[in-house]
């Protein structure tokens, strides 16, 4: 196989795509998220049966109720994955299998137009991949026969990272995927935040697949009133888990995820003024607090 050097003049000028998730708490508006998305170039991959919150959006969806309809889903939109053997999930046996079905053509054909997909919700495809798995022989014992819920949880844990990898890599699409957050307390009472996802290497690893990683949460303003906001930056006073690979945003962004992507996709600023090397003079005298 030959290799090519791509120069720093050829990687800025190739079109780049955004991939991203966005964790919040329930009824906080993340599928509301999509009035701020263009209708005419939006696919909304629903999930969660619950779209009472966006009637009247004038936006194209596909309703998707088990983890095979996930999987399947996940395939026609990424495309098939070279890297797959043709017994596999998402190779490209699995991609011709379902565009030779007579009800997928249309579909495939449509699928062109939608710039921007949006996935509704992580939450609900590992709870759909926890039915599944359950039925699946990894979840029982080869000694004995009984459930191993242990087998289960390791088998939705890959299912899931794969799934969420192979949605990562849709060519030259916005894909973004949100879900629930979690508030756990712990011996001072204080919320450590954590994604709503079943099995804990799923919610490990997502950090590492998607570039930006965003919480919409409720925070409060100096008079006290409460306002909703996008938290971006990984170091956060509040813990909520957010990062943001671009550089282009602030801790704290509107909750607008249209505006949001046209940061994204902006101007980035220069390494010097995104990047900080200096340390606090407490960190430097070696006072800083330890846990």
């Amino acid at each position: 196989m030959a290799f090519k050097i791509i120069t720093a003049d050829e990687r800025a000028a190739a079109p780049r795509s955004i991939k991203g998730v966005i964790f919040g708490p329930h009824k906080i508006g993340k599928t509301s998220l999509l009035w701020t998305l263009p209708a005419e170039s939006t696919l909304f991959l629903n999930l969660e049966a619950g779209d009472l919150s966006v009637q009247g959006w004038k936006g194209d969806s596909i309703d998707i109720r088990t983890w095979q309809e996930a999987r399947d889903m996940a395939c026609l939109t990424g495309g098939p994955d070279p890297a797959k053997r043709a017994d596999q999930a998402y190779s490209q046996a699995h991609y011709d299998f379902l565009a030779g079905q007579e009800e997928n053509a249309g579909l495939i054909a449509k699928l062109g137009k939608y710039q921007v997909h949006f996935w509704d919700s992580i939450s609900v495809a590992t709870r759909l991949c926890f039915q599944w798995a359950g039925g699946e022989p990894e979840s029982f014992s080869e000694k004995t026969g009984k459930k191993d819920i242990r087998g289960t949880y390791g088998l939705i844990g890959r299912e899931i990272v794969e799934w969420l990898t192979h949605i990562q890599h849709t060519k030259g699409k916005d894909v973004w995927v949100v879900g629930g957050l979690d508030a756990l307390l712990d011996e001072f009472n204080r919320p450590t935040w954590r994604p709503q996802i079943e099995g804990q290497q799923a919610a490990n690893k997502l950090p590492g697949i998607f570039d930006e990683i965003i919480c919409m949460v409720e925070l409060k303003d100096e008079d006290d009133k409460p306002f909703r906001a996008f938290v971006c930056h990984k170091v956060n006073p509040w813990g909520y888990p957010a990062g943001d690979r671009s550089g282009r945003l602030e801790m704290i962004e509107k909750p607008h995820l249209g505006d949001l992507m046209e940061k994204i996709a902006g101007p980035i600023k220069p390494a010097s003024d995104r990047l900080e090397y200096e340390m606090p003079a407490a960190a430097e005298s070696g006072k800083t607090e330890k846990f």
